[in-house]
This record gives C-alpha cells, structure tokens and sequence, in this order.
C-alpha cells in the first residue's frame, strides 16, 4: 500500500470515528493528490508562497500534513501593514514547527505597471530562494474564485484562447515548477476548513480597492451571480477552453519539433514549412520564440506579429520586442537584441537575461554581455557556428574592463553556460 493510500484509510477512519469531518478529509485528500513526483523536480519538500490570506494559509496547512514543507513571504514593502502580515504567518508557522522566510523587495524600477513588477519580484525572490534551499517545487494559494477572476479580466482585453483558457496547475518558471494545488476549489471552501481548524488569516484591504482590476472582476462576479453565472461554472468554461488550447499546443509542439531547431539560445525555423503553416501556428511560434529569447513574461504586441507575419520575406532584419529577427532563403533567425542586454550587469552566481554561468567565481566578477570588444577578444569565437549578432548578446563574466569568459563564444576558461528558463520546446507547453 502506497503512503497516499494509507492517509487515505487514516483519513476515513478518521471521519468515521468523528475526528475529522468529510469537508476536511476530501480537502486534505485533494492536497496530497496534487502533490505528484516530477522528473525533474523532487518532491521531498514543497514551498508555499504565504501571504498571510485565506488562500495561501489554508494551501499552507493542508499540504503540511502530508508533506514537509517550508513557507515563503515576500514583503513587498508597499503598504505599511505588509511586515505585520509577515510577522504573522512566521508566528503561526513557528507554532507549528514549519519553517518560514521573510523575503523583501527593494521596490519598483521606474515608473511602469506596479503591479506587474510586484507580482515578477515575487516569482522572482521566491524562485532564488526555492533553488538556495534545494526546493524544486513551490505551491500558490490560487482557487478557482481567483480563475474566474482572471478570465473576466482577460475577457475584458479581448482576450484570444490562449488567454481565456486561464491559469494552469502547474508550470515551470525560474528554474522551479509551480503547482496551484486549488485551482478547482473555491475560496469559501478554504475559508470554511481554516475556521473548523481555528486558524486565522489576513484580510487584505487592498482586496476592496477598486482601483485594482481584481477588485473589479470580484465584484463584477458578484454582479453575475443571479444570472447563474458562477465562479464554479467560469472555472468550468475555462477547463473547456483549456482542452481546445491544448489540442493547438500540442499541434504547434509537433510542428516545432519537425521544422524548430534551438542553437545557442537562438530560435531557428525553417523559412519553406513556415510559409505554409497555417496563420495560427505562425503566430503562435512566432510569439513563442519571442517571449523564450527575450525572456518576457508577456507577449509582443499583436499588432507588431501581425505586421511580421505580413512582409516577413521582405524585410530581411529587424527588431521586434527585445529580439533580433533575421530571415535567409532557408531559416528565420531569431536571437537577443544585443542592445536589449547592453546595461544589463548582474554579481557573478546571479542569473543573467535567461542565462546562469557556472564556473570558478572570484570576488569582483560580474556577468555582462560580450559586445563587440569582448568579441574581439575572442579569436575562435566562429568556431562556435553562431552569427556575430547572437554573439554579441551573449553572457560573459568580465572581471571589471578584463574579460574572463565567453562560454558561447569559444572562450571557456572554466565556465559553463545554461538557460534558466528550459528549452524552447518545453516552453510551448508553459504560459
């Protein structure tokens, strides 16, 4: 018998016996199902993201009684209330023996999306700190309250399929793979079960602010609900959205593997079979390579695909959100715009663009790209078989003005060379 089934019969000896109602057995049942072993990402210990809500404190105390787990706060400092939320989940998890971090973000660059750049810092913090303690999987807070919420907000700017078959249960990102354990239960449910155990959460202001688009798309919600129009069946349009997205995923993952080459970094596809590949499998492997070279969370602007799409044979290079395009008789090139990452220095053992650099790090060394002077410095950097332009986007630790490595283009001197984010074929199944 298997430790899941196991629990299982504890369980419902348990609910039999009166020690545990069916509400808490089927719950905790769920949690430990959600839980399965990855190939590339042990399951000993889970993170959990922890805010301090309803959502993440019940996701929290629900897998710990199957798993050991560890928990994570990001203090993102923009509301004076946030470090005495994080001080509440470290007191509730030193009660229960579970070990927690504080993580803080030392606030916005510049002056876009604010919540935009919370919500990448959060991924972020956590994704480093997951890989610093030997933790391969962290699992988020989110129900399918907060599913229909997203396909409302999606819906709103138009969303297409892809953006309407709503948030997946699990995907990779930072190196970590993140699972969303509730996705198909509701808020009240969690709430309901952190009442029966006694345990408290957090109520968020901001989660009244209008200003927000969430706030919008929850009360909207409630607007809906005489019409019969529910989180449960919005969250059940989108599962049936999802599987249509997936039938096309799956195709373009199959054209991709027959006609899409990866070198480098860069995206290679043969100009021939693109030509005569539907319009829909063009744009999406279009916005695909664009979105894993760039390493953007987000996609380019349709209407920029579309004008690629309409003269990409007559316009031989160009740019196109962060990428370098370049088409030949027989490929579409698409590699980093050097001048993207021209300002882009990072410590040595940070991540770089989409790239980590392994090697024998010494006080000082920073992670920059290579350029057209460190390429210079490079004499075998042809070997290589990458065009200059991709070269000159590429990651090289320079000990100030010294270049010590180039790994992709020929000069090793120890160091190795890796993207973070998986390969272009993995991440089609990713959004």
């Amino acid at each position: 018998m298997t430790g899941f089934e196991e629990r299982a019969f504890q369980r419902l000896a348990e609910v039999e016996a009166g020690k545990m109602t069916p509400e808490d057995a089927w719950l905790y049942q769920w949690a430990d199902a959600a839980i399965t072993p990855h190939p590339r990402f042990s399951a000993d210990t889970i993170g959990v993201a922890v805010s301090g809500g309803s959502d993440s404190m019940a996701t929290l105390m629900l897998l710990a009684d199957a798993h050991p787990v560890e928990a994570v706060t990001v203090d993102h400092g923009l509301r004076p209330e946030a470090a005495d939320e994080a001080r509440f989940v470290a007191q509730v998890c030193a009660e229960r023996g579970i070990p927690h971090t504080i993580l803080r973000w030392q606030g916005p660059e510049g002056s876009g999306n604010l919540m935009d750049q919370a919500r990448r810092a959060r991924f972020q913090l956590i994704g480093a700190w997951a890989q610093t303690r030997g933790i391969g999987q962290v699992a988020l807070g989110h129900t399918r309250d907060d599913q229909a919420e997203t396909f409302l907000m999606r819906l709103a700017r138009e969303a297409g399929l892809e953006g309407l078959s709503g948030m997946r249960a699990r995907f990779e990102a930072e190196d970590i793979l993140w699972l969303r354990p509730f996705l198909l239960i509701g808020r009240d449910d969690l709430r309901d079960y952190l009442s029966r155990q006694g345990i408290g959460w957090i109520e968020d202001p901001s989660n009244e602010n209008e200003r927000f688009d969430r706030v919008k798309a929850r009360k909207a919600l409630r607007a809906l609900r005489p019409l019969g129009i529910t989180s449960e069946k919005l969250s059940n349009v989108v599962s049936h959205l999802a599987v249509a997205e997936s039938a096309l995923v799956l195709e373009v993952h199959d054209y991709a593997r027959r006609h899409v080459a990866e070198v480098g970094g860069d995206v290679l596809i043969a100009a021939e079979p693109f030509r005569r590949a539907p319009h829909e499998i063009q744009r999406r492997l279009i916005v695909a390579a664009l979105r894993w070279v760039s390493g953007a969370d987000y996609a380019p602007r349709a209407r920029k695909v579309a004008d690629f799409l309409l003269d990409w044979r007559e316009r031989p290079d160009r740019t196109l959100h962060g990428c370098r395009i370049r088409v030949s008789d027989a490929e579409i090139r698409i590699t980093r715009e050097a001048r993207a990452v021209a300002g882009l220095r990072v410590p040595v053992g940070t991540p770089w663009d989409r790239w980590r650099l392994e090697g024998p790090a010494a006080e000082g060394q920073e992670i920059a790209a290579l350029g057209a002077q460190g390429l210079k410095l490079c004499p075998n950097w042809r070997e290589s078989g990458l065009p200059r332009v991709s070269l000159l986007a590429s990651p090289a630790v320079w000990q100030g003005e010294r270049l010590v490595s180039a790994p992709l283009a020929g000069l090793e001197s120890g160091w190795k060379a890796r993207i973070v984010c998986g390969s272009f074929h993995s991440s089609l199944f990713r959004r």
